[in-house]
């Protein structure tokens, strides 16, 4: 699925000033808080995404560069979250949006003592391998992947450190008072349970690995390192709780014949003195199958030959992009005693001599006009 834009997600302008960003997406966190959508993975994934379009446009720097090359700009570790984070590293990291000096947001919907927190399972990340036409026309796999599962038998225990609220409350006598401290249940992660029954193959958590296949979606136009995300089906989290999600790393295998270029498809082909001198038409292979092309009379090595929207889907949109041919005229190596008595007849020619013109491109000229 495409990538939303960073400003639309937070509802600002792209000339939005820092105060303006941390108010929208204030409003935003607090609209889809996990704590206020309990059991709701859809205002879950809209709440990572409001932090990691904070994040990014946050800082100057990630924010220039996205201004500028758009997702594309942010991959390789450049900006975003990329389902990385977990809700804690996004509590931990953008708290001060709610004036919480270490409280988070805990401390801003009050849940200092409201009870243990939800647990969320560990995200998984796996490759996927896809071919040129799989990535230009968009795929549905089924993958086998290895996820840690609540196993059957187990029961839990109230946390007798935390007496199942999951944190530690700390009471401190300051000249102002007693002032009440809460952090995290060290004994029971914050879940506010531990582990009762835990019958054979079972880890400390209560879970096992288990394989399932999963049906995936892939969308036309993905590339190399592109990283997408299934909510909900990576680890399950130990005592109940929302499962982590799975990541899908792609990669490309590489093609016989063509080569990607963003959205466009090159392609690298062969003729000879003849047909390059008389002109000639042949088939070609493209990712939708091979087609015919004409080579006009007096073609030149070197020339680029344009097929529209014979490339690849951008993901971002609805353009393609073409394909180009990348013509080379190929010069035998050894020749035949007729044939080299051929050539020699013709080598004292005018019209053999190179007498290139302004219309006669050069190679960096020619890709400009492309590119």
């Amino acid at each position: 699925m495409a990538k939303r834009d960073y400003y639309d997600i937070l509802g600002v302008s792209k000339g939005a000033a820092q105060d303006e960003l941390k108010k929208a997406y204030r409003k935003v966190a607090i609209k889809y808080h996990p704590d206020k959508n309990p059991d709701n993975p859809e205002a879950e994934d809209k709440f990572k995404e409001a932090a990691e379009a904070y994040e990014v446009l946050s800082d100057s720097t990630k924010r220039q560069r996205y201004d500028q090359f758009g997702h594309d700009g942010m991959r390789g570790g450049a900006g975003g979250f990329g389902g990385g984070m977990n809700m804690e590293d996004i509590f931990s990291q953008f708290g001060d949006v709610f004036g919480g000096g270490g409280g988070g947001f805990e401390s801003f919907f009050g849940g200092g003592g409201g009870g243990s927190r939800r647990r969320k399972g560990s995200n998984l990340r796996i490759k996927l391998k896809l071919t040129l036409d799989e990535v230009a026309n968009g795929v549905e796999k089924k993958i086998k992947v290895n996820r840690m599962m609540a196993a059957d038998g187990v029961t839990f225990k109230s946390c007798h450190v935390c007496q199942g609220t999951g944190q530690v409350k700390k009471v401190v006598n300051t000249m102002l008072g007693q002032m009440v401290s809460a952090s995290t249940c060290h004994t029971c992660g914050g879940a506010g349970q531990l582990i009762d029954n835990k019958p054979p193959g079972v880890d400390g958590s209560g879970l096992k690995p288990k394989e399932e296949v999963i049906s995936v979606k892939i969308p036309a136009g993905v590339s190399e390192g592109m990283q997408l995300s299934m909510s909900g089906k990576g680890n399950e989290a130990p005592g109940g709780g929302s499962a982590g999600d799975l990541l899908i790393v792609i990669e490309e295998k590489e093609h016989d014949h063509l080569q990607r270029d963003g959205n466009n498809i090159v392609y690298d082909l062969y003729i000879s003195f003849t047909d390059a001198a008389l002109g000639s038409s042949i088939e070609v292979p493209t990712i939708d199958g091979k087609v015919k092309i004409k080579i006009e009379p007096g073609t030149q090595s070197g020339k680029i030959l344009r097929l529209r929207g014979k490339g690849i889907k951008d993901i971002n949109g609805y353009d393609k992009g073409d394909q180009l041919i990348h013509v080379n005229v190929w010069t035998p190596k050894q020749l035949s005693p007729d044939e080299r008595q051929i050539i020699e007849g013709l080598k004292d020619s005018v019209n053999f001599e190179p007498k290139p013109t302004n219309a006669e491109k050069g190679f960096f000229d020619k890709m400009k006009e492309f590119f």
